[in-house]
C-alpha cells in the first residue's frame, strides 16, 4: 500500500493532468453550475473514480 505522501502526490499529478483543462467539467460547470460539475467529477468520471480511490485509500491509512 502507498504511503500518504505519495497518495497525495499522485492525486496531485491527476488533477493537474486531466482535471486542469478539462472541458467537459467546464461546459458543465458553464451551463449547469459547480455542483452538477463536481457530481459529473466523482460519479461519472473514470478519473474522478480514480482520485475517490485514492482518497479510501488515505482513510484507510489513519
Amino acid at each position: 500500500m502507498m504511503n500518504r505522501k505519495k497518495i497525495l502526490m499522485e492525486v496531485g499529478e491527476i488533477l493537474d493532468t486531466y482535471c486542469t483543462e478539462c472541458l467537459v467539467k467546464q461546459t458543465l460547470r458553464k451551463d449547469y453550475g459547480k455542483t452538477n460539475a463536481q457530481s459529473f467529477c466523482i460519479n461519472e468520471c473514470t478519473v474522478g473514480a480514480e482520485i475517490k480511490r485514492l482518497g479510501d485509500q488515505l482513510l484507510e491509512r489513519k
